[in-house]
């Protein structure tokens, strides 16, 4: 059986990295006059070579992007279950050293939250915990789907790594699609970054999207956490690990997100800083590399960033987001797993979408399709 692990370590970040900053504005331009792009048309349209050509490669990507999606921005709302996790992570507001005050929410709870979160306008939600097997494993999961499937057209899920079979056994209860961000594909920064828990193991949760395709998952969400390491190395082995995805589990969908380094209690600094002109360069560069890979990005943007992404090639976008848990009702207050930049509303957003001419997507698919 294939297995990513096996493919990524034929590769070096020092000689990947050194490709990368080595392209020329001629490898630019050839890469933007290629009607299909390879991986190392990837690399040129991420190098510092590919600046200049920025407003080149938003154009195109706007082009691409309306040719396969159209005037639409899919919504979503993430909904935290729990802040309790085991793991140390240096970046995380959740992390087990941090002595904050632990909440997993029950199912009244959970009621709550899915009512206001329903009075938003949503039907695509996004679960997330931190990692504690003990408190919130796959036993508690799959009884949170089953409660929260009835009242969403779509659930998606961000947690902690699971076995194959673990996954085999959340589909049937209605989940649609996994986010599993690798953080960094540096293994030695990886360990630094994650010195205690599970998620100390770098090659299982590489390993992850692997048994995902296996389990038959709807869709994969991919992306590591920018400024942790050298984004352009990192967002190459997303792209790398995203062609071999595509190429062994065709019938998944697969989804790129953004994340960039945000303030949390206790904090870090980020290792290498990205500009939001760095950023739009990335988000065109994975637009012109794949055509059909949903692009996403977060709160964690702000309200001026995000107006002006919408066309740029992001497809999908969280909105009135709150990441801690019971942050819709039941206690608002408490802990974020990290600060939010827009802090607009639904309805703010859906207003802005209009605006500039795009269409808010609440409902696009639903289970219930595949079954016909």
């Amino acid at each position: 059986m294939p297995n990513f692990k096996d493919l990524f370590e034929e590769y070096s970040w020092s000689a990947t990295k050194a490709s990368i900053y080595e392209k020329t504005a001629g490898d630019v331009e050839r890469a933007l006059s290629n009607p299909e792009r390879s991986l190392e048309d990837f690399k040129a349209l991420i190098s510092p070579a590919a600046l200049p050509y920025l407003e080149q490669m938003a154009q195109l990507s706007h082009e691409l992007t309306l040719q396969r999606f159209g005037h639409t921005m899919q919504l979503f709302a993430p909904m935290y279950l729990s802040n309790e996790c085991q793991n140390i992570c240096t970046y995380c507001g959740f992390s087990l050293d941090n002595k904050i005050k632990r909440k997993t929410l029950n199912d009244i709870e959970i009621a709550r939250e899915v009512q206001a979160i329903k009075a938003m306008g949503f039907e695509h939600i996004l679960l997330v915990t931190g990692e504690a097997n003990q408190t919130v494993g796959v036993d508690y999961i799959a009884h949170a789907i089953k409660r929260i499937r009835p009242h969403f057209a779509n659930v998606s899920m961000e947690v902690q790594p699971l076995d194959q079979e673990d996954y085999e056994h959340l589909i049937p209860a209605g989940l649609h699609s996994v986010l599993v961000y690798q953080e960094t594909y540096h293994e030695a920064d990886y360990k630094k970054h994650h010195p205690k828990g599970k998620k100390s193991n770098f090659h299982y949760r590489l390993d992850t999207p692997d048994r995902l395709g296996k389990a038959g998952i709807h869709k994969i969400g991919l992306g590591t956490l920018i400024g942790l390491e050298d984004w352009r190395v990192d967002s190459f082995f997303t792209a790398l690990h995203l062609a071999y995805l595509e190429h062994n589990y065709w019938q998944t969908k697969y989804s790129i997100s953004f994340p960039r380094l945000r303030p949390f209690s206790g904090g870090l600094e980020p290792k290498v800083a990205m500009s939001d002109k760095e950023l739009v360069q990335l988000i065109c560069a994975y637009r012109l590399f794949n055509q059909e890979v949903e692009l996403s990005l977060s709160t964690r943007e702000t309200n001026t960033f995000r107006n002006h992404a919408i066309k740029l090639g992001i497809t999908s976008m969280s909105a009135g987001s709150k990441t801690n848990p019971g942050g819709y009702t039941v206690e608002p207050q408490s802990l974020e797993q990290f600060e939010i930049s827009d802090e607009r509303s639904s309805d703010d957003i859906k207003q802005m979408l209009n605006e500039s001419g795009y269409e808010a997507v609440w409902k696009d698919w639903d289970l219930a399709l595949e079954c016909q």
